[in-house]
């Protein structure tokens, strides 16, 4: 299928492929896939199993350009094995993440200093369930793989998660996405480390209704995430939009890229854990007591209200950044 970079700006990003995604992303006709279709790059246990194969494992892996930096891109396919990592998809992913490091040292090896317009960038556009339960160990080891390449990337390659397709980012995929420096989402972007319908099963129906869509989206939805500060930036549906806020951010220095970060030292655990004991202190039952303790009287109306009046009067949980 021929891709027009023009038209990919405008089009929903949660209704876009991986490849699509990937594609527009980064500058006019800069994107060189790796291991694409025609390498075959399959996994060893899923035709075992009977399932369907895809010759790119249900990942989209490459390099690019945005202005002047180098632009390490990671796109999973959700509707593929619901975009969940094994052995070779996430080893295409970990390598490509290698790759992002490896270019850095080598332009510090060059330069000295690499330049805050020049240096590598990584984008990964998380649309995953978290491990393949067919693969598990080599999932697994994929997934620390990644978070310790995410921790190396500190202060030299800024990282952007991008969440806002049609299975967000759960399990272990969930703390890879927030492991990143800055976190970006459309309005169906949703985290979380467990899935609805698991955690109704371990707690029961009484507890966590799998079946309430309302509840789902008010406890892992983006506009919950964005109002207690996981996602940085809440933007609109359109791969243009990430591609532009990205482009907004790619010049800062490192510095101030890494304040946003979720993950990463003691400090941050401790600013995470300080939510925690709020919740505990106020006894929240639902995210709605949250958001109305950080300032917003009016939580019932948040989740339906149009996206610029939400942008515009949302109160946010603070960060000691």
């Amino acid at each position: 299928m021929r891709m027009i970079w023009e038209d990919l700006q405008d089009k929903s990003f949660y209704q876009a492929t991986a490849r699509e995604r990937a594609f527009g992303l980064v500058d006019k006709g800069t994107f060189k896939e790796f291991l694409g279709p025609r390498d075959k790059m399959v996994s060893p246990h899923l035709l075992v199993l009977g399932e369907a194969l895809e010759f790119d494992d249900g990942i989209v892996v490459g390099v690019g350009k945005i202005k002047k930096h180098p632009t390490f891109v990671v796109s999973q396919e959700g509707k593929y094995v619901g975009g969940a990592l094994g052995e070779v998809n996430g080893a295409k992913m970990s390598y490509t993440l290698r790759l992002a490091l490896e270019t850095y040292e080598k332009m510090k090896e060059k330069y000295g200093e690499v330049p805050d317009e020049k240096k590598p960038l990584c984008i990964v556009s998380y649309d995953s369930g978290g491990v393949r339960l067919h693969e598990a160990n080599a999932g697994l080891l994929m997934h620390s793989e990644c978070m310790e390449l995410f921790y190396e990337f500190q202060n030299k390659v800024p990282n952007f998660s991008l969440c806002g397709s049609t299975i967000g980012a759960y399990g272990a995929q969930g703390f890879v996405c927030m492991s990143a420096d800055v976190v970006i989402a459309n309005d169906y972007g949703r985290i979380g480390l467990t899935g609805p319908d698991v955690i109704q099963q371990e707690v029961g129906k009484d507890e966590f209704d799998a079946s309430d869509r309302a509840l789902i989206w008010r406890t892992m939805g983006a506009r919950s995430k964005y109002i207690l500060g996981d996602v940085d930036y809440l933007i609109k549906d359109t791969i243009g939009a990430f591609r532009n806020q990205i482009v907004d951010l790619a010049d800062l220095p490192m510095k101030k890229i890494s304040r946003s970060r979720h993950l990463g030292s003691p400090k941050l655990v401790e600013e995470n854990l300080e939510v925690v004991k709020l919740a505990a202190e106020i006894k929240a039952n639902d995210s709605k007591d949250l958001w109305k303790y950080y300032g917003n009287d009016n939580p019932d109306e948040l989740p339906e209200l149009p996206y610029d009046k939400f942008i515009s009067t949302v109160k946010r949980r603070p960060r000691a950044i």
